[in-house]
This record gives C-alpha cells, structure tokens and sequence, in this order.
C-alpha cells in the first residue's frame, strides 16, 4: 500500500511537470555559464504583473538574482505594463522578491559567494496549478573557449545522429 502511494507522488509530480507552461526562457545563461545547481523559486508579484505574464510581455535577458538581507532578489527582469491596468500599473523593472525554503536559500548564498559563481534566473513559468514559479541557477561564466568547445560538442552530437539514423533507413 506505502509503494503505491509513493508511486502515486512520483507519477503526480511527473505529470505536474509536464503540464508546466514556459512564459519566458534565459536562452543566453546557459550559453554564457556552465549550471551548476537549480533551485525552483516563488515570485512576489502584483495583479498587473501576472496579467502581463499571462500575455507572455517579459524579458529575462539581462536579469540576475542578487541574496540581500538573507532574501533573494530577482533584479532587472522587464515584466511589460500591462495596458488595461490604467495608474494601478506596476513598474516594469523593479526588483522583485523571490520566494524559497530557508536551507535551499543557505545552499545557494554559500555557492553564490564563491568567486566566478553567479545566480541567474533560467526561465519563468507557470506550475499546474497556475502559480508563477522561476527556475534559479547558480552558474560559473565560460570562457570563449569554453564556449566554442560546447558548440563543437553539439554540432558532432547532431552530425552523429543524423549519420546513425541514415544508417537505419
């Protein structure tokens, strides 16, 4: 019976990721750093704000995370006003208050510290049960070599595979 539940977790915790909607995605982090560790985070936001990201009118682009005050900090992100808000509206690149466990927040304050480690916000989206999450990296910045190294490595991945699956036809 314990199996079956715990099963039943794994399985609902699946399903719960596959039905996660993408609003924006930091395409540039993971070219710019090797990722390190991932943390799943809450955000503070205002009605407008989601109303703006249900449209998708967001920028992760040149966001950072920032720990101050033992909280972390989503700054730099331009969540677009949203235009039927009217004066209630919010400022578009304020910082924001991002939401996590206490332990999880010591990990990544400790990291974070260390020299030539920085947080990056990876990507927002929306859970399965409509509540705005971001995904938190704690990545080191590559080299130019670096950098053409792991373009290398993807070009002869995607030549491999194509040449294996000529093979099979």
């Amino acid at each position: 019976m314990a199996a079956q539940k715990k099963n039943k977790k794994k399985t609902d915790k699946k399903n719960a990721d596959d039905q996660s909607q993408v609003i924006c995605e930091n395409r540039k982090a993971r070219h710019k750093y090797e990722i390190l560790q991932q943390v799943e985070c809450g955000v503070m936001l205002i009605g407008s704000e989601v109303k703006s990201l249900r449209e998708g009118q967001i920028s992760l682009n040149e966001a950072y995370v920032r720990v101050e005050n033992r909280e972390l900090w989503l700054i730099g992100a331009d969540i677009a006003e949203y235009r039927q808000a009217s004066f209630w509206n919010h400022k578009p690149k304020r910082s924001r208050k991002l939401l996590v466990h206490r332990r999880e927040l010591d990990k990544l304050s400790t990291n974070a510290f260390e020299k030539g480690l920085t947080l990056i916000p990876l990507r927002m989206y929306f859970n399965a049960r409509g509540i705005v999450k971001v995904m938190v990296a704690v990545g080191r910045g590559k080299n130019l070599h670096d950098k053409r190294q792991t373009l290398k490595d993807a070009d002869n991945k995607r030549r491999l595979s194509r040449e294996i699956r000529d093979r099979s036809r």
